[in-house]
């Protein structure tokens, strides 16, 4: 049994896939996720475990709030011999949407991990001015009883 693995993690599937045969949404959900695993099955990733890790994220211009997210890990054995430089450099690219976080040149695996979990300092906040509130408009008496 190899003693170095590399491994790769992809966000769980967070619908089910239509398919033949599939009413209920459990059974669409798992064939969602065995899809996904015997992707990465087919490319040699064997199947490890799956964490659900909280992330938090923007709720709102200034709010933040914290969501679970459930990860699916994988591994494979590293090549006797493969430095870990090679096995950085051949990472397969992240299985998310949209844009892949910023990445230093020469950054190890762990570093590009820690990176594209990091959530960024918003810095300071300004202080939210709170408006007046205005009661029932009641009359001066007191202004019209020296009129007379």
């Amino acid at each position: 049994m190899p003693s170095r693995y590399e491994y790769r993690v992809v966000p769980a599937p967070r619908r089910g896939a239509k398919g033949r045969k599939l009413g209920a949404p459990e059974d669409r959900f798992a064939h969602a996720l065995g899809t996904v695993m015997n992707e990465l099955g087919a490319e040699g990733w064997e199947y490890l475990r799956t964490d659900s890790l909280p992330v938090e994220e923007r709720a709102g211009l200034a709010a933040r709030r914290t969501v679970y997210r459930s990860m699916l890990v994988f591994r494979r054995p590293l090549a006797e011999g493969a430095p870990a430089a090679d096995v950085a450099a051949r990472a397969a690219p992240p299985v998310t949407a949209g844009r892949p976080p910023r990445q230093r040149p020469g950054a190890s695996a762990l570093e590009r991990l820690q990176a594209s979990l990091a959530v960024p300092d918003p810095g300071p906040q300004p202080a939210r001015r709170e408006e007046p509130r205005l009661g029932r408009m009641v009359p001066n008496r007191n202004a019209d009883a020296g009129r007379d």
